[in-house]
């Protein structure tokens, strides 16, 4: 089957960073289902994982973890899915992704496509919304009894950023969202901010300004939290809860924490998978519920920007768009 993959991380200026190849069919295990992939999904994660560094590869390494197709075929312990049915899936980090022709994947994975969407609107949201899910729900524990409170998007026109805005405005939160263009500010506000304010600026005046002078109750951080720390301190009300899903590139002090008795959560998508928790199949849970909240109109795609083919060429371009931070919502490739 065609993929798209590489045997040396470079940067994506360069040719070999990923390139056109021929790889057997996955060999379908008996707890699969093999997926012929329609539409991918670019995230940040595949440019960081592809990232220059001194390693060469024996095997070819396939990125992308989300994407939709149709099954094709079915392991002999699978009961979940039929061939033939539509589907939306994210995938394990630690193995090979979906910029591929044929995908194979446990159930975990895998959910009902949305029915009304396109493939390419269903393939730019699972891992985001996966993301964002667990961030809104599981980490910071929000729920309708939460009605009124003040939650802080720090980068809310990005992917994971723009599905919390809809989660949050679904649980009639007062969402502040955080952007730096013209064009994520009418995005953000698109997705069901009540205020969206500039994080190229200081927040703690334009916070005060729209009538938060006493801070905020919440806060999720999907951007590097080093350079916003200090801020998020003064920002955060007592007794607040903050969520981080990107790693600090740098050292903060933690102590105001104690003293206003915060709580600091982090969600990673891939954690239940990894670590082979109890309550991994929340996983896939998550994902049937996000189906649904799609067909019910609850959510609607981010999707904002579509290249084709999938070949390495339009790859290199998709890395390229995301590294260089041009994006608003999400960047899928189908044909």
């Amino acid at each position: 089957m065609k993929a798209v993959g590489f045997y040396k991380y470079l940067p994506i200026s360069d040719v070999n960073s990923l390139i056109d190849l021929e790889v057997s069919i996955p060999k379908l295990e008996s707890n699969q289902v093999l997926i012929e992939v329609k539409a991918i999904s670019v995230n940040p994660i595949d440019t960081k994982i592809r990232a220059s560094k001194l390693q060469i590869k024996s095997f070819p390494r396939i990125l992308g973890w989300d994407g939709a197709g149709t099954i094709v075929a079915r392991g002999v312990k699978t009961n979940v899915f039929n061939t033939g049915d539509d589907v939306i899936f994210t995938g394990d980090i630690s193995k090979n992704g979906s910029n591929c022709q044929y995908v194979a994947l446990e159930e975990l994975f895998v959910a009902p496509k949305p029915k009304n969407l396109t493939f390419e609107q269903a393939a730019a949201m699972p891992l985001t919304t996966v993301t964002a899910y667990e961030a809104i729900y599981d980490r910071l524990l929000l729920s309708a009894k939460d009605k009124g409170k003040s939650l802080l998007i720090i980068n809310s026109g990005g992917g994971v950023g723009s599905v919390a805005t809809q989660l949050a405005a679904n649980l009639n939160l007062r969402v502040i969202g955080t952007v730096s263009r013209i064009e994520t500010e009418e995005f953000s506000k698109k997705n069901g901010a009540d205020v969206v304010i500039k994080h190229t600026h200081d927040l703690i005046p334009q916070l005060e300004v729209h009538g938060f002078s006493n801070g905020v109750d919440y806060i999720l951080a999907n951007y590097d939290p080093y350079p916003y720390w200090d801020v998020m301190m003064k920002a955060i009300k007592p007794q607040g809860k903050i969520c981080l899903i990107v790693d600090s590139s740098g050292l903060v002090d933690i102590r105001p924490l104690k003293d206003k008795s915060i709580t600091l959560v982090s969600e990673m998508m891939a954690t239940r998978i990894k670590y082979d928790t109890e309550d991994k199949g929340r996983h896939h849970e998550i994902l049937k519920i996000a189906s649904k909240m799609f067909d019910d109109g609850i959510l609607k795609s981010t999707l904002t920007k579509t290249l084709s083919p999938i070949n390495a060429a339009t790859l290199r371009e998709a890395h390229k768009i995301i590294e260089e931070k041009r994006m608003v919502g999400k960047l899928v490739l189908s044909g």
